[in-house]
């Protein structure tokens, strides 16, 4: 917990997901939100996607991210700034790119975590 998931549209390429994500993660962590052993992230590209009507080349990347209820709205509205300015930094503009983070709140009494082997 957190997990965080980045969708984005083929057109991005040669968007860099892997250091990507690891700067979303630093971003959380180093805003003390998570212990950066239990946030999850992962990346899905769509192949096949529209953006509006137009025929124009557009693309998008957006970034969901779910953490446990209790943070003041304040909170979130700045957690999700600095995640925008990281997606802002590291997307490649092949036209008309749409950005957004939408932060959502997992229910603390709806939810049960457990890490088994390892260290």
């Amino acid at each position: 917990m957190p997990f965080l998931t980045v969708e984005y549209s083929a057109n991005l390429d040669p968007l860099d997901v892997p250091a990507l994500l690891l700067r979303l993660n630093q971003t959380i962590v180093d805003g003390g939100h998570a212990d950066e052993l239990v946030i999850k992230s992962r990346a899905i590209r769509f192949d096949t996607f529209q953006v509006g009507t137009s025929s124009d080349v557009r693309g998008f990347l957006h970034v969901k991210l779910a953490l446990m209820s209790g943070r003041t709205d304040e909170v979130k509205k700045a957690l999700a700034e600095q995640l925008m300015a990281v997606v802002k930094a590291t997307t490649p503009t092949p036209g008309l790119v749409q950005l957004a983070v939408e932060l959502s709140d997992i229910d603390r009494a709806g939810f049960v975590s457990a890490r088994i082997g390892g260290a």
